[in-house]
């Protein structure tokens, strides 16, 4: 395992090198990693959306089951039978009970939809950050593109340049000193000197 860690973290290190030398790379991932995160934190309300759906669908059931032992209680007492108004009474409070938990359930929903709901917001408003951030990268790389000057391939340094080589006089005597002294090697080794 250690080697793989060794070039995990290798990697990891040459990744954050490049991405801190190429700026629009870095940004075009982080608006990436910030778009996949709205995207999974609408996900995620869309199911605690369902799930509060689902959850005050449980409290009307247990509500009518309430209701419904709760008329049953009173039927068995103003009939005074006590046999059936104790069990009775337990199954009613046992369907309390249960509703209880379903509505502290669906409160805890509400909450992790408020968060949920807050925290798509942030991300929301850091993806616009990067992507303002992003185009005014680009302008600039676009900007200072242009102000470069093209270079033709055809084009040669001097030709569109001058560059200081002394005085033309001095390079001209310069070729003249060399051509003398290349005649001058041809007429000693001519007359084998």
């Amino acid at each position: 395992m250690g080697l793989f860690e060794d070039f995990s973290n290798f990697f990891e290190t040459r990744l954050d090198e490049f991405l801190k030398d190429n700026p629009h790379l870095e940004l075009q991932a982080l608006e990436e990693q910030l778009r996949e995160q709205e995207e999974d934190t609408l996900r995620l309300i869309a199911e605690l959306n369902r799930e509060e759906k689902k959850l005050q669908t449980q409290i009307l059931a247990v509500a009518q089951d309430v209701q419904k032992w709760h008329k049953w209680v009173q039927k068995a007492q103003a009939a005074n039978r006590l046999d059936l108004v104790a069990p009775a009474q337990e199954r009613e409070a046992a369907f309390l009970r249960q509703g209880n938990q379903l509505w502290g359930q669906m409160q805890g929903v509400k909450e992790r939809i408020k968060k949920s709901q807050e925290v798509y917001a942030q991300v929301q408003q850091r993806h616009q950050e990067v992507k303002v951030k992003a185009a005014e990268l680009e302008a600039n790389r676009v900007k200072a593109k242009a102000q470069q000057k093209p270079q033709n391939p055809w084009e040669t340094q001097g030709w569109n340049q001058s560059k200081s080589y002394g005085s033309s006089n001095s390079l001209e005597s310069q070729f003249k000193q060399w051509e003398m002294d290349e005649e001058l090697e041809d007429l000693k080794r001519n007359m084998g000197l």
